[in-house]
């Protein structure tokens, strides 16, 4: 299944204009990187979100929210969240919480990914 392209154009609106945001095709979707660090991308229809292990736990107990495991080994600090909860604001939000954790990080270099 390939990834929802009109979720990645939702996460484009939400993000166009982050310093240092670039998009690089990666978990067989697409992942937005702010600083070099993955921020949020799509996992068919899912978002991923990168939150932080202390966010990530608390999530977990959210409605529509799981984790990060799409190889069998879950990634801490990361989460997938059900298209459900993405509609109105709920997009933004979750934008917003992995925008703030990865803003946390020192800045990588951006590995190829494509400045937006």
């Amino acid at each position: 299944m390939p990834y929802d392209e009109q979720l990645a154009a939702r996460i484009h609106d939400h993000l166009i204009g982050e310093p240092g945001l670039t998009e690089r095709k990666m978990f067989g979707g697409v992942a937005y990187m702010i600083g070099g660090n993955v921020c949020v991308g799509i996992w068919h229809d899912e978002l991923i979100a990168r939150v932080g292990v202390e966010a990530a736990d608390r999530a977990l107990r959210e409605d529509g929210v799981r984790e990060f495991d799409i190889t069998g080994r879950a990634m801490r600090g990361w989460v997938l969240v059900a298209p459900s909860r993405l509609t109105g604001r709920g997009l933004r939000t979750w934008i917003d919480r992995a925008r703030g954790f990865v803003r946390t990080l020192p800045v990588r270099s951006t590995g190829g990914g494509t400045p937006l």
